[in-house]
């Protein structure tokens, strides 16, 4: 790998694992409020658990996307990550992520229809057409 890029991957990483920390803030922050509902509808089950699944996913991506950042530094120490590491913790990143991001657009999905059908749908339909624009993005 060039300097160049392990300073492109690094600076990836860092900004995921920037951007993971605060969804992944958000994610907890829902979980906690959706925990304190009283409402028996099992919507409010189904979007904690998606709250729930965005929040840990948005843990490992930070943890993953640091030490990928730490790994490529130019100041790193010779050897400090093993040469397999690179791509493993890349693919645990890029996938930790991906994960956090579509449970959490299922979560806010999910979060309307605790209050009424039509709030429901306006949720609903926000979370699939930001899903397909993320997946339009990463796709290209």
């Amino acid at each position: 790998m060039k300097p160049s890029d392990a300073e492109f991957f690094g600076e990836i990483a860092r900004q995921l694992a920037s951007v993971s920390a605060f969804l992944g803030g958000f994610a907890a922050t829902f979980l906690g409020i959706l925990l304190q509902s009283n409402s028996p509808r099992r919507h409010v089950g189904w979007a904690a658990g998606a709250a729930a699944v965005a929040s840990a996913s948005f843990m490992i991506a930070v943890i993953a996307g640091t030490l990928i950042g730490l790994a490529v530094a130019p100041s790193a120490p010779q050897g400090f990550a093993a040469p397999e590491f690179l791509p493993w913790a890349r693919r645990i990143l890029i996938t930790s992520f991906g994960l956090g991001i579509y449970a959490n657009l299922l979560s806010l999905g999910l979060s309307g229809w605790i209050r009424s059908r039509s709030l429901g749908i306006v949720t609903s339909a926000a979370a699939l057409l930001a899903g397909a624009l993320v997946w339009t993005f990463v796709r290209h």
